[in-house]
Formats: structure tokens, C-alpha cells, sequence
């Protein structure tokens, strides 16, 4: 390493988050996405002690003795609990830049759902100051997105981005820069989970955990009938008897578990297309819309959403990655950065 680039490398450190109530993911200039880990921490009730956060504190979920609480800081796309919060970003902060301290502080990018409030926004933004943070920009991850699909933004025309996330579902219509109409509903990944937990519960009397629902849902999941079935095992415990058991599910029941939160966003991608100006209306038919975000991965949901739109439905490359990818884009381009960045 050169001297020059080692100064560099030392002075300047920018950051891209994408703070998501599933995941956390952090993108170092120069370096591209170090870390990619669950938002979730687990702290000692007794002493305060932070034990463990993102995959292995994932590893503990529902496995914990009572004086260690598993807790999940962002709730719905926004921060639920604001110290915990800070002690994780301020953890992965100091992992993605291998605990290493900079003569100056980092500028941090950090996507944000498009409808949470601005005393919510200040959370955000408080909670990455605390971190060591030099300068704070707020992107809306609809844009973030679009930034990250190589999406021509800055046109005339209009691109529809649909983010499906951890706690929330974003969808946007894009054009000269800026956010011509969104919908935001705090829906997403998480609610799939808990329909899933639900109807297992009521159909077979099986107890499962959160995790237990999201293998379920990454395994046999799906959105509009698959052209080969799917089987699976589910363990949990037997709610009339008390005792661990083990049940067979296939990918029609658990779509039928699915169907009311799949339709809730898709309602809300019509509720959108709606009241969307006429001449990007006429954008989106040329365009289609563009899905990102993990939600997005769930088996046939683009062919569910053309179905029922009428309308092209294309998946970004790498969904769960395109919102700190476009991030970390704009640290590369300030004055794109300023132009978009939301107060």
C-alpha cells in the first residue's frame, strides 16, 4: 500500500447503511458490502450488557434463559428502541470498518422507508451522530433502490420502485430526481412470518418460532402456484398435548397463509399505479415496475404482481443488497447526494 493511498485510508472512511428492521447492511467506499447481518441484539437483563448482535444473536432467537432478552430495535422500517439501536449500528459501524479510529469521521449515507415522520427521521439520524458520524444523509430507499438498479432517475420518465422489506413496503414513481407519488404500508417480510406462525398454529395446534417461519417461508413460499409442489417438515410443539411434534406442510397451504399479506401489497402497488400522474402512467406501461428488497425473493411474486397489474414486473439483480448498493453509489456522487437527500 502506498503512503498516499494508506493516508487515505485513514482519513476517510464513507459509510452506505441500509437500517432495515430485518437486516442491517453496511457498505464501505472502496470496498463494497462488509457487512450483511439481522438486526436484532441480545442484552443481559441484569448488567445492560450487550451479549451478542446480528447472526449470531439470530442464532439465540427464542433459545435465551430469562435474564437475556432477544430484542429487535427497528420495528416497522423506524426505530423502536433508540439505545439499543445506537450500541448496534455503532457494533457494525466498528465491524465493517474493522474497529479501526479515523482522523476523520465518516460520512454516512442511510436508506429510510419513505413514510416514516420526521421525529422519526431525527431518530435516525441522532442514532448514526452518536456513532461516530461526521455528516448524515437520509435517502429514501425507494431511490436508493432505483440508484442501485441503474435506474435513469434524473429523466423525465417515470420508474415505479417497489420495496418489499423486513417491516415495511415502499413503493414509489421516480422522475428528474426526485419522488413524484409514494405509498408506504408498514407491512413486509416480518408479517409474512407471523401469518405463517398463525396458521400453523390454528390448522394444526404446532407451536413454531419466528425462526422456524422464515425457513418455512424461504423454503416452500409462494406467491402464485408453483409448477412443481413443495413438501416440508415443520417441528414445534403440540399445543394440546405439550409435547415437541412434527407436521408436513405444502407450498398451497403455506400460500394460503400468505394470501392476505401478498394482497395487501398488492393493493397498495394498485392504490399507486392510481394516482400516478397520466403521462408517467404512460412510463410505467413502456418500463414496468421494478421490485427489490428480500420480500421481492418470495417465490412467483412478479408473476402474481404482472397477473394482476397487467404491467412488466422485473426483480433486481441482488434485491436484499440494491438499496445500500445504490447508497453506496451516491457517496461517489455528492452533488446527486445533496440533490436527493431527504431533511
Amino acid at each position: 500500500m502506498s503512503l498516499i493511498t494508506w493516508i487515505k485510508s485513514s482519513l476517510f472512511c464513507d459509510i452506505a447503511i441500509d437500517l432495515g428492521t430485518a437486516n442491517t447492511l453496511v457498505y464501505v467506499k472502496g470496498k463494497g458490502i462488509v457487512v450483511n447481518e439481522p438486526s436484532i441484539v441480545v442484552v443481559n437483563k441484569i448488567t445492560g450488557k450487550v451479549e451478542a448482535v446480528g447472526a449470531r444473536a439470530k442464532e439465540m432467537l427464542g433459545k435465551t434463559p430469562t435474564n437475556v432478552a432477544t430484542i429487535k430495535p427497528l420495528r416497522d422500517g423506524v426505530i423502536a428502541d433508540f439505545e439499543i439501536a445506537e450500541k448496534m449500528l455503532d457494533y457494525f459501524i466498528r465491524k465493517a470498518t474493522n474497529n479501526r479510529a479515523f482522523l476523520i469521521r465518516p460520512r454516512i449515507v442511510i436508506g429510510i422507508p419513505t413514510g416514516i415522520t420526521q421525529v422519526e427521521r431525527r431518530a435516525v439520524k441522532d442514532v448514526a451522530l452518536k456513532a461516530k458520524a461526521s455528516e448524515v444523509y437520509l435517502i429514501e430507499q425507494p431511490m436508493s433502490a432505483a440508484v442501485g438498479a441503474d435506474l435513469p432517475i434524473s429523466e423525465p420518465t417515470g420508474n415505479m420502485v417497489v420495496d418489499i422489506g423486513g417491516g415495511t413496503t415502499d413503493i414509489a414513481v421516480i422522475s428528474l430526481n426526485g419522488i413524484v407519488f409514494n405509498h408506504s404500508i408498514r407491512i413486509g417480510g416480518n408479517e409474512m412470518d407471523e401469518h405463517i406462525i398463525q396458521y400453523i398454529k390454528k390448522k394444526y395446534n404446532l407451536l413454531i418460532g419466528e425462526k422456524t417461519a422464515e425457513i418455512v417461508k424461504i423454503q416452500i413460499g409462494s406467491a402464485y402456484p408453483l409448477d412443481e409442489p413443495l413438501t416440508m417438515e415443520i417441528k414445534g410443539r403440540d399445543l394440546r398435548e405439550g409435547i415437541p411434534k412434527t407436521v408436513v406442510v405444502d407450498d398451497q397451504e403455506i400460500r394460503e397463509a400468505l394470501e392476505d399479506v401478498v394482497a395487501a401489497i398488492i393493493n397498495a402497488i394498485r392504490v399507486a399505479l392510481e394516482r400516478t400522474p397520466p403521462e408517467l402512467s404512460a412510463d410505467i406501461i413502456d418500463r414496468g415496475i421494478v421490485l427489490t428488497g428480500g420480500g421481492a425473493l418470495l417465490r412467483n411474486f412478479d408473476k402474481r404482481i404482472r397477473e394482476e397489474t397487467q404491467l412488466p414486473v422485473f426483480i433486481t439483480e441482488d434485491p436484499m443488497s440494491t438499496v445500500v448498493l445504490g447508497a453506496g453509489k451516491l457517496l461517489d456522487d455528492p452533488d446527486l447526494l445533496k440533490k436527493i437527500a431527504v431533511n
